[in-house]
């Protein structure tokens, strides 16, 4: 599978041929309201959950599809686990543990937001292909400079790749295979050589890409969204919205 394919999962469901544009402002919106969300509320971060997994099963993208790729959010979670210890302010007694009480709601507000966020962020990634992702920000008038940047990394990222397997499978042929740390000149040597090697092969992909008529926009062969569709589209943020709203303002 190619590298950047790797959040997508192919599929025809009707999250799937929902246009980027709406996906993305829909997944922008509803992490909004998220964030706005009281943390003390806990009931509303179960709701977004479900709302999250209904989206999941009408996309066909399996559970497991995601957890896997939630990984990147460790980091947050061992913060979030270890908030309760360092803490100060009033403590409470939970399966023999003295815990803070500002702390362990400091740290349930980062696991439950930055869980559901990332949890949002894979949902658009694994119904939007890259190339989509970045034609509907050229739809939703973003910066030029951030889509041609976008592009950019899209195409040279899979040519990075490529460099680095190819110069792995050489070292290899010629019996070198470094892994030991007293053997991380022959690592750095590599790098720097794949930073060069991969500079000169963007510059010749690059002319590659104007000789056929690149302008610094992904071609985009698409049609508007209709109203009905933005509103197909948007139903699950009027869900998200009502939550937070009941959350904020209901005792």
């Amino acid at each position: 599978m190619s590298g950047v394919q790797l959040l997508y999962r192919s599929g025809s469901s009707p999250v799937h041929r929902l246009p980027a544009q709406v996906k993305i402002v829909a997944a922008l919106l509803a992490v909004i309201c998220v964030v706005a969300t009281p943390r003390e509320e806990f009931w509303a971060f179960g709701v977004y959950l479900v709302l999250l997994l209904g989206i999941w099963s009408v996309a066909a993208v399996p559970v497991g599809h995601v957890l896997r790729r939630a990984v990147i959010e460790v980091p947050f979670v061992v913060i979030a686990l270890v908030m309760p210890f360092l803490g100060a302010g009033p403590r409470f007694t939970f399966l023999g543990l003295s815990l803070s009480e500002p702390g362990a709601l400091a740290g349930w507000n980062i696991l439950a937001k930055g869980t559901i966020g990332v949890f949002a962020s894979l949902t658009l990634a694994a119904t939007t292909t890259p190339r989509e992702l970045i034609v509907g920000l050229q739809r939703l008038r973003a910066p030029a400079v951030l889509t041609t940047i976008a592009t950019l990394m899209l195409r040279y990222l899979e040519v990075i790749a490529a460099e680095a397997r190819r110069m792995r499978t050489a070292r290899i042929s010629r019996g070198h295979n470094p892994r030991f740390l007293w053997q991380v000149g022959a690592t750095a040597r590599g790098i720097g050589a794949l930073f060069v090697r991969s500079y000169e092969r963007g510059e010749r992909v690059h002319l590659a890409m104007v000789s056929r008529g690149w302008t610094g926009t992904m071609p985009d062969h698409g049609v508007a969204a209709a109203p009905a569709t933005w509103l197909a589209g948007l139903l699950p943020v009027l869900v998200t919205a009502c939550v937070m709203g009941a959350a904020l303002w209901l005792p």
